[in-house]
């Protein structure tokens, strides 16, 4: 199970630039508006130093990380709803992503064009997401089209949606998210099937030149206070630095991040603020053949944890035999850990813990 996230923006702002270095697929990333066409695709595998001490210690011959999604989405422009610029096949691509990055422009550099002819990151925020606001409504009203035939048979239940689509309708066409709107569980049932984009949860990607990325600067503050405004993720990155990192080798990395002051390259900010944002977390498998890393949904029981790696196991669960990280790294070896009294053995109500590594006995 992995994490699907659509980067969307205006043009320009440095979208497909981050998508390139983020991937290092090199799609094309030009100086003019909508040189994306079509939604690029990039999986990227999601670095977790614990992966790499686990594998040392059970000396597996393989390591395979857990991955992400990142969808590239052309940049969007006002009036993207009623079809301007590449218009609405964009808004409907960020449908089947699981939240989205919102790129915002945070730098002044005359030699790359604003669409809007100046720098203005909250503008350029209330552009892109008016836009998404209005697919909802329309999504809304289409929905409403549809239940409304319903009504003609006195169907509770199409009484009781078309309410709730009136009510959600106001309240989109008043400028606000959908994932402000109040609903009880019964009404987040009917929402979730709208799959509406203002209902994802979002983080804002401020890009800013090197000097932001040291010493920041006021457009990042606003774009910060925004984002802390409206419970999103903020998270600062210089897309050309991201570029350069791409190029370089262990050592130099390590040297260039130092010297800018960073600990570690954005796209790892990117997927733990992604992992927040969608409540995933990571358990572990490891033996002599393979070590790997598996992410789920915080709260998943045992069972369903074991479906993520195959339905049979979740079918013929028998039990969980779990160690902890900080305990296999702490004694050294699983026989350590056994020693100590803390393997244990979990049954179908274990609720995986974030760093668990996991034996899992099955029969089907």
């Amino acid at each position: 199970m992995g994490f699907s996230c659509g980067i969307v923006g205006l043009p320009n702002v440095g979208k497909s630039t981050l998508f390139n270095a983020l991937t290092e697929s090199g799609v094309e990333a030009s100086n003019y508006p909508f040189c994306t066409i079509d939604p690029n695709v990039g999986i990227v595998n999601v670095p977790d130093p614990r992966l790499d001490r686990i594998s040392k210690i059970t000396q597996s011959v393989k390591v395979v990380p857990t991955t992400m999604e990142f969808v590239d989405i052309a940049g969007l422009v006002k009036g993207a709803a009623q079809g301007e610029g590449l218009g609405n096949q964009f808004l409907a691509n960020i449908r089947n992503v699981q939240a989205i990055a919102h790129v915002v422009r945070c730098f002044q550099n005359d030699n790359v064009i604003h669409v809007h002819g100046d720098v203005d990151p909250l503008r350029d925020i209330e552009v892109i997401e008016t836009e998404l606001i209005l697919r909802d409504l329309d999504t809304v009203e289409k929905r409403r089209e549809t239940v409304s035939k319903r009504l003609k048979a006195n169907e509770k239940a199409a009484k009781e949606e078309i309410a709730l689509l009136d009510r959600l309708s106001a309240f989109l066409a008043d400028g606000k998210l959908a994932k402000n709107f109040e609903a009880d569980d019964k009404e987040k049932a009917f929402m979730s099937e709208y799959h509406l984009l203002t209902a994802k949860p979002v983080m804002y990607v401020a890009n800013t030149d090197e000097a932001g990325v040291r010493d920041g600067n006021a457009m990042l503050e606003k774009v910060k206070q925004h984002a802390e405004s409206q419970g999103a993720a903020f998270v600062p990155i210089c897309a050309d630095i991201e570029s350069q990192l791409i190029e370089l080798g262990d050592e130099d990395r390590e040297m260039f991040l130092s010297e800018m002051g960073m600990t570690e390259p954005g796209l790892n900010r990117m997927i733990q603020q992604g992992y927040e944002l969608l409540g995933l977390q990571t358990y572990f498998t490891s033996g002599p053949k393979e070590s790997r890393a598996w992410t789920y949904r915080s709260g998943a029981k045992a069972p369903q944890a074991a479906g993520i790696i195959h339905t049979d196991f979740e079918r013929g669960f028998i039990r969980a035999e779990v160690m902890k990280f900080d305990d296999l790294i702490r004694l050294g070896s699983e026989s350590a850990v056994k020693e100590a009294g803390l393997y244990k053995v979990e049954g179908k109500e274990y609720v995986v813990q974030d760093g668990d590594i996991i034996f899992f006995r099955f029969n089907v």
